[in-house]
């Protein structure tokens, strides 16, 4: 007997509530959950030998062990994901130091414009210093008032809610400031340099 082929289903994804649909950027759609999406493995990190470099264009360059960083001032805030991939992820709660504070401790020199965020494994992003200069940029090491697990970036990841997700560096290690822009892991294959995710910017023009 000769089995008739199944049927493609459509599935429809449950409406959402407008306040919450006027926060999912163009293109993108809702999940409840938190995928996991990185480049590479997850990286072993002993948190006794990790420490944190802040270089370029600085008067006070610093190397940071865990514990001395834990001492710096910490801050709370919430915010979006929107991965490049479309999917949006909302109200994230972030425990770590803002991209400020990190501006202001290695007193950055005036000529600096850009910055360049470092990752395990050579991976790297590059922003403009006025985004990583904005008021919910801030460099987590808790979610939901636990410890970052290590498939989201523990011990330390970078949080840029306004722009997507791959500027969040996962498994961060130090921020270089520079004068002029430098592609970064993605942006080398022409993946956008600003990443904003109103204006779908996803690839370079």
């Amino acid at each position: 007997m000769t089995q008739k082929p199944r049927q493609a289903r459509s599935v429809r994804r449950p409406a959402l509530p407008e306040a919450t649909t006027r926060r999912l950027p163009p293109g993108q759609f809702f999940t409840p959950r938190w995928p996991i999406l990185h480049q590479g493995e997850i990286p072993p990190i002993d948190t006794a030998a990790w420490d944190f470099r802040i270089s370029g264009l600085v008067h006070v360059p610093l190397i940071l062990t865990w514990a001395e960083f834990r001492t710096l001032s910490v801050v709370s805030t919430t915010g979006d994901l929107h991965c490049v991939t479309r999917w949006s992820t909302l109200d994230h709660a972030w425990t770590g130091v803002l991209g400020r504070s990190m501006f202001e401790i290695a007193q950055v020199d005036g000529a600096a414009r850009f910055v360049l965020l470092h990752g395990e494994g050579g991976y790297t992003a590059n922003l403009r210093l006025a985004t990583f200069l904005e008021d919910d940029v801030v460099l987590a090491f808790e979610h939901d008032g636990q410890a970052l697990t290590a498939e989201h970036g523990g011990p330390l990841r970078a949080v840029v809610p306004g722009r997507y997700a791959w500027k969040s560096v996962k498994w961060l290690r130090g921020i270089e400031f520079m004068a002029e822009d430098r592609p970064g892991f993605w942006e080398e294959f022409g993946y956008s340099y600003s990443a904003d995710p109103w204006q779908e910017e996803r690839f370079e023009s």
